[in-house]
């Protein structure tokens, strides 16, 4: 089958198409605005891309156009696809259909840490040695892929086998589908990580968002389990609309009997099921959200036969993914740092756990763009001075985003600076920067390659 992806540059779309290569099949694609790692990802793998959306690739033929969720009415080429009558349909149903069929999906689902417990889980199976396949929406630094299929032969010893873990997003699935992606994936395994009001470009409150998830578990069987956050109170609130499945809570109080939770700082715990230990988790990783990750992943693994102190053996080799608090180098006594966080909450935990790993002996400078559909429209910007407010230093990049990012911010003061182009703003940052510092760059886009810049201009300072 030839498949030829709109949008291919996507986290998830890219994952498609490394998935449908492995598979066997011949994949193109299009996109624009291309950055890594996906655009290294897909060089890696061989797979042809052409820059834009023009209507003439509609002469490339495939057996089918598989249409991201980035592509609207009006791009040129699904204008030409559509007037074609030409065989379409969207990556959630293409792999439902191709990879998902006949496997135990496990899938993870949450307003935040998604990528990072979609990873955990299925180095936690790799480990135990099911071979698992899995999508995430990033890197995982111990597979140093996004995507792969994994065995599809049964598990030894009569464990659950043909596992596929997957990173299950709420976001709408394409232009003709409107349903969150993870309704699509059939999970007999989902983690509820947590749930906050966001892409407020399709989901007018939080109210819609708890429907979809209402959704998401009503395609979980009798048989599957529900890993889910106990302390979250949107979660209960889907819960109450009907649950059919096993339930497994993490994040209890150590009194309430069968419930996950942690004893310990969060780089060092044992794992409990009410006061009884499980097992004890030694890593590198910084932060209670983590720590949080952690036992739902070990939840959802036990669900597959993998027992939770095996799990937390696993962990203790977890490298974390790519993009998150990634060291990118150091120039002049200061460190550069790339972070995906975005929302206000991730970004207030990523402050937050680079100041638990460094102390109060340096400085934080917290460098970010309001780059998602939701921050665009300005729905959170009054928390964004929350968000920062464990930074030494803060300084946005200034889009067309119709409301003011200093008026936002004013809150914090004279620690703030806001740029509206990143060499103005990259020259700020390095003004105020000493050595010692901590360069904490933030955005879920390349950021116009800030990175690089600050660590040639910190050389050159």
């Amino acid at each position: 089958m030839h498949v030829h992806i709109l949008g291919i540059c996507g986290t998830f779309m890219g994952g498609v198409a490394a998935l449908a290569r492995e598979a066997g099949h011949r994949v193109t694609g299009c996109d624009t605005n291309v950055y890594p790692p996906m655009s290294d990802q897909l060089c890696a793998l061989g797979i042809d891309l052409v820059e834009g959306f023009a209507a003439d690739q509609l002469a490339l033929q495939p057996d089918v156009f598989v249409v991201g969720n980035v592509v609207t009415r009006g791009n040129p080429l699904m204008e030409a696809v559509l007037d074609a009558g030409a065989a379409y349909t969207s990556g959630p149903q293409w792999l439902a259909e191709h990879v998902l069929h006949g496997r135990h999906v496990l899938a993870v689902a949450g307003t935040h840490g998604k990528t990072s417990t979609t990873s955990m889980l299925a180095w936690i199976l790799e480990h135990a040695g099911l071979q698992p396949g899995f999508l995430v929406g990033g890197v995982p630094l111990n597979f140093g892929v996004s995507a792969r299929l994994g065995s599809v032969e049964a598990a030894p010893e009569g464990r659950v086998g043909k596992t596929f873990v997957i990173e299950a997003d709420e976001y709408d699935t394409a232009l003709f589908d409107k349903r969150s992606k993870f309704v699509h994936y059939r999970p007999r395994t989902a983690v509820l990580n947590n749930l906050e009001h966001d892409h407020a470009d399709i989901f007018p409150d939080l109210a819609a968002i708890e429907t979809q998830f209402h959704h998401l578990v009503r395609t979980v069987p009798s048989t599957g389990r529900l890993v889910v956050n106990a302390r979250d109170e949107a979660l209960r609130r889907v819960l109450a609309r009907g649950c059919w499945s096993e339930v497994q809570r993490f994040g209890t109080k150590r009194e309430e009997p069968g419930g996950l939770c942690a004893r310990g700082e969060p780089q060092a715990f044992d794992v409990l099921r009410g006061s009884l230990k499980l097992g004890h988790v030694q890593w590198p990783l910084l932060g209670e959200h983590n720590q949080m990750n952690a036992l739902a992943a070990i939840g959802a693994a036990e669900h597959v036969g993998v027992a939770p102190e095996v799990a937390c053996a696993a962990l203790a080799s977890f490298q974390n993914v790519r993009r998150r608090l990634e060291l990118r180098g150091e120039a002049s006594g200061a460190k550069v740092y790339d972070d995906f966080a975005h929302h206000p909450t991730a970004m207030r935990t990523t402050v937050d756990g680079l100041r638990r790993k460094i102390g109060h002996g340096g400085r934080i400078l917290a460098i970010f763009e309001p780059r998602s559909n939701t921050m665009k429209l300005g729905a959170m910007k009054a928390q964004l001075p929350w968000a920062l407010e464990e930074a030494d230093l803060s300084f946005c990049l200034q889009g067309n985003y119709g409301w003011s990012a200093a008026e936002a911010l004013a809150p914090l003061g004279s620690t703030v600076a806001v740029a509206d182009n990143v060499d103005t703003l990259v020259a700020a940052i390095v003004k105020a920067a000493r050595p010692g510092d901590h360069l904490l760059c933030m955005s879920n886009g390349g950021f116009g390659g800030i990175h690089d810049k600050l660590l040639v201009a910190l050389k050159a300072r």
